[in-house]
């Protein structure tokens, strides 16, 4: 086989190159930045996605860089306990959850990709601008984003665009497709040291969807302190983006921090904690419809190309760690006609994850918060009479099952790319 061109050299891409390129498909990867840089806050991978990268031989290395992550506990916007649930090792998984910055798990990609595939074959400044079937492949060619000249043309086998939630491939297919749609909420996240929360290893959300409070560590740091991933919410009633989100916007105290000056709680102050942050990022919550078809010919998308969605249960990288190994077992399945292999491709996977954005949408795993802020805005003297267990373990048993991280479903399947399709 040619090789695979890869449209994207983020992590969707790049665990696409060495899933590929483990299981002997030859890649290219061609990346629109000039230079790889581990930039970004922290992120979530769920133990499906966990393990997968434990079978491309990574889960030692971002383990040892990140947070496992033994419990996840939801509160009130006044602090007080909804629920709480084992993840993880602690909840009988095999493989951990794993919380890291987003910039390190990006990093250990790349070095993965260039000792393993050759940095001779991952190509930045090369940004996707046309491509075209031929009758035994693509060609593709790529631009200096800056500056709009020519830098690589390509020939492959086949093209998986992980371009992003601006994907100029899912655009070549849905040309009128136009901005992602936002629901309003405004996401400030950062990143800041400080003492472990209860025992260090607790992912917590507070509040309700209209305002909101997640904190969870992703590295352990000197002095006994951790590196603290945050993100305030705040939801308005606009749903028209005046521009182009963008993860890399600084963000304004005086925009947010006045709404959570009262959230101090005896566990965590969450006024200090933002204050003393060296910055934010702005971003507003995101996300495409799902669409009728990812696979035409011998091109396919993957990643946020694919299913942009609400970074709501910890989903987004992921998905597209498992889209990856789905696509590698596929074309293990089918490599001699590659068509049918992407068509398998997105027959596994594009049902599924437009699930999950539709799910995201309607709170996903969050939606216990929301009832009890309806039913007791002003707080409760018993939880008991505001919402049952029945009624928590029903949305969230039920999101991972739809998610595909269930311990059941996990358990009794092997990796994604070792699957007959």
């Amino acid at each position: 086989m040619d090789d695979i061109i890869i449209a994207g050299g983020g992590i969707g891409g790049l665990t696409t190159a060495l899933s590929l390129h483990h299981a002997g498909f030859p890649v290219r990867v061609f990346e629109s930045v000039d230079r790889i840089q581990a930039l970004g806050v922290g992120i979530n991978l769920l133990p499906h996605a966990v393990r997968e990268l434990d079978a491309l031989g990574l889960a030692g290395d971002l383990a040892a860089n990140g947070i496992t992550p033994s419990t996840l506990a939801y509160f009130t916007k006044r602090g007080q306990p909804i629920w709480d649930e084992p993840r993880g090792l602690a909840a009988g998984y095999r493989w951990p959850q794993i919380s890291i910055h987003r910039g390190l798990l990006h990093t250990i990609l790349h070095s993965a990709a260039e000792a393993q595939i050759g940095a001779d074959r991952i190509h930045t400044g090369c940004h996707l601008d046309r491509f075209v079937e031929t009758a035994d492949g693509i060609e593709a060619t790529f631009i200096d984003r800056r500056s709009g000249a020519v830098s690589a043309m390509a020939k492959g086998s086949m093209m998986v665009a992980c371009d992003g939630i601006h994907s100029v491939a899912r655009r070549h297919f849905y040309p009128n497709e136009g901005m992602p749609m936002w629901n309003g909420s405004l996401l400030w996240r950062g990143l800041a040291d400080g003492p472990p929360v209860f025992d260090g290893r607790t992912m917590l959300w507070a509040g309700h969807p209209r305002q909101k409070f997640v904190l969870y560590p992703v590295l352990d740091v000197p002095g006994g302190l951790q590196q603290l991933n945050f993100i305030a919410e705040l939801r308005t009633d606009a749903t028209e983006l005046a521009e182009r989100e963008d993860w890399n916007r600084p963000g304004d105290l005086d925009d947010f921090l006045p709404q959570f000056e009262g959230w101090v709680f005896p566990w965590l102050d969450v006024p200090a904690l933002i204050a003393s942050a060296p910055g934010t990022f702005l971003f507003p919550m995101v996300d495409r419809d799902p669409v009728e078809r990812w696979s035409f010919g011998r091109t396919t998308l993957l990643g946020d190309a694919a299913h942009p969605m609400y970074p709501i249960g910890s989903n987004g990288a992921s998905q597209a760690i498992l889209d990856a190994r789905t696509l590698t077992g596929c074309l293990l399945c089918h490599g001699d006609d590659i068509e049918q292999a992407l068509q398998r491709y997105d027959e596994a996977r594009r049902p599924a994850t437009s699930s999950i954005v539709l799910a995201n949408r309607g709170l996903g795993p969050e939606l216990p918060m929301q009832l009890v802020e309806q039913r007791a805005p002003d707080g409760f003297e018993r939880l008991s009479d505001v919402i049952t267990p029945d009624e928590i373990l029903d949305v969230t048993d039920g999101y991972r099952k739809m998610a595909g991280f269930s311990l059941q479903q996990l358990h009794d399947r092997p990796s994604l790319a070792e699957m007959q399709y």
